[in-house]
This record gives C-alpha cells, sequence and structure tokens, in this order.
C-alpha cells in the first residue's frame, strides 16, 4: 500500500505504556451498558474483556519508548484511518447522512474503554460505547506469525474492518442487533453476529475499493486482505485451536464469507450492496 508520506489522522489517542486496571468506573448509559456491545476481530468472547467496573486505569508516570518498527507501524495505521475518514465521508454525503470520526486508541497489553476492560490477547476491537478502536500494534507480528497472513494491507484490512463496525454503529445496525441478546438462544444469536460480522467485512471492502480508486493499492494488495479475512474465519480458527468446527457457535463466519463478503465490498464500493441480513444464507 502506498502510504508513506501521506496524511495522518488527527484522532489517533496513544495510551501505550500505560497501565490499566480492570475496567472504567461508571460505564455511561445507553449502549456503554451492553457487555456484548465489544466487537472483536477474531471472535474473542466479550465475557473476557469485561473486569471490576469499580476499578479505574493508573497511567505509568514513564514515557513509552516505541522501537522504529512501533513508530512506522504507528504512522501506518493512522495514514489508514485517515484513509477510511476521507472514503466514508465521501460515501456517507452521497446517502445524505454525516460521518463522525471514530478514534483509533493505540496500547499496550491492556486497556480501559467504554465497554469494560480487554487484553491485547482479544485482538482488535471497536467499542460502540465511545465509538473508538482498539489496537495493541504487536497485533501486526501476531498477524504474520499465528494467522499467516503478512503484509500492510492485511493490517489494513483489519482497521477497516473495525471501522466497519463503527460505520454500523452510526447506521443504527448495531443498536438493532446487540438488544437481540436477550431475546434470543445463543445458537440463534450468533446467526446474527456472524451476519454483523460479515457485514463489517463487506464494508472493508467497500473501504478497499475506494483506496484503489484513489490509487494507493499496490500490486498483491487485494491478496493480503483476503488471506487475512480467510485467517480470521471461525472455521479455520476453530481447527486450528481445537481440530474441529461446531458450526453453532460460529460469531464471524466462515473463511470462505468473510473472503466473499470482503471482496464483494471491493466490487460494489456502495452502502447498499452490504445487507448481509437481508440474504438468504450469509
Amino acid at each position: 500500500m502506498k502510504w508513506q508520506g501521506r496524511k495522518r489522522s488527527s484522532n489517533v489517542e496513544d495510551r501505550r505504556g500505560k497501565g490499566s486496571g480492570k475496567a472504567i468506573a461508571g460505564v455511561g448509559g445507553g449502549l456503554g451498558l451492553i457487555i456484548v456491545l465489544i466487537i472483536t476481530l477474531l471472535g474473542g468472547n466479550p465475557e473476557d474483556l469485561i473486569g471490576n467496573l469499580s476499578v479505574t486505569e493508573q497511567s505509568s508516570s514513564t514515557p513509552y519508548e516505541e522501537t522504529e518498527q512501533e513508530k512506522e507501524l504507528a504512522e501506518f495505521v493512522s495514514v489508514v484511518l485517515a484513509d477510511t475518514e476521507t472514503v466514508w465521508t465521501k460515501i456517507f454525503q452521497e446517502n445524505g447522512l454525516k460521518y463522525t470520526e471514530p478514534t483509533l486508541v493505540l496500547y499496550t497489553n491492556s486497556v480501559n474503554s467504554a465497554c469494560g476492560a480487554a487484553g491485547a490477547s482479544v485482538g482488535p476491537f471497536y467499542c460502540p460505547g465511545d465509538q473508538k478502536l482498539y489496537i495493541d500494534l504487536s497485533f501486526y507480528q501476531e498477524l504474520q506469525e499465528k494467522f499467516h497472513a503478512p503484509g500492510d494491507f492485511a493490517m489494513a484490512y483489519v482497521i477497516a474492518h473495525e471501522v466497519g463496525h463503527h460505520v454500523q454503529t452510526l447506521l443504527g445496525t448495531t443498536e438493532q442487533v446487540m438488544p437481540l441478546r436477550q431475546k434470543l438462544s445463543e445458537e440463534e444469536f450468533n446467526k446474527y453476529l456472524v451476519r454483523f460480522e460479515l457485514q463489517a467485512d463487506y464494508f472493508s471492502g467497500v473501504w478497499a475499493k475506494h483506496a484503489q480508486a484513489m490509487n494507493l493499492l499496490e500490486e498483491g494488495d487485494l491478496d493480503e486482505a483476503l488471506t487475512a479475512a480467510s485467517a480470521v474465519g471461525d472455521d479455520t480458527l476453530q481447527k486450528q485451536a481445537m481440530g474441529y468446527v461446531v458450526p453453532e457457535s460460529f460469531t464471524h463466519g466462515t473463511s470462505e464469507q468473510r473472503k466473499s463478503w470482503f471482496y464483494k465490498g471491493y466490487e460494489n464500493g456502495t452502502i447498499q450492496g452490504g445487507d448481509t441480513f437481508k440474504t438468504t444464507s450469509p
């Protein structure tokens, strides 16, 4: 991806090097009260991200010293975030809507959000309660080594996916889907979660289409994104972890579904083509 020397987003909050408690004391009202609204890329259990809500974050007085690689990665994700801002502002305007830019929080090891506390092991995630994306940059190495999805555009896909969840929040989809958890069985609700996640994959593909139109993609970038989408499919992850799959427990979709919906977004380039909830099968 062509990113060096380009505009960075001003919506990056650097919390690297700060310690964290269990969670922010007194989560706000509305969506922030729904624990399940922590949305992760890799299908982590939302319950694992929530700690004791009476403990507040503790900051370290020692400034964080980043490596050269971390500095480059921080610059890269900031540029990608700026590109998503440009693309989604334009798309929202074309649809008579106003796009509110999210904030991207960089952290190390653990972090507090309006949704609760999270460790780096859950992977990048988005919290609708504060409309922020959270990422520990060490995930880039994990993406390459654990998930065998190398390349800068694989990481760009990850960011675009989480921004896709922000788009869902702005469009009201999150508020429609998440309360169903209280009304449906876990197995039935998981079916909605799969469609929800696949829509975020679709939106990440929409962004990629516009990035291509802006001449930002390089040869092999699209393949890197498709590889990353495939690597984090529920079936692939379960086979790696357990040796078998449990389809009724899927929450993000199969590898083929995730690749397919990302590519549909890339082909269509519009919001309208991504209604994963109206299709016969996701």
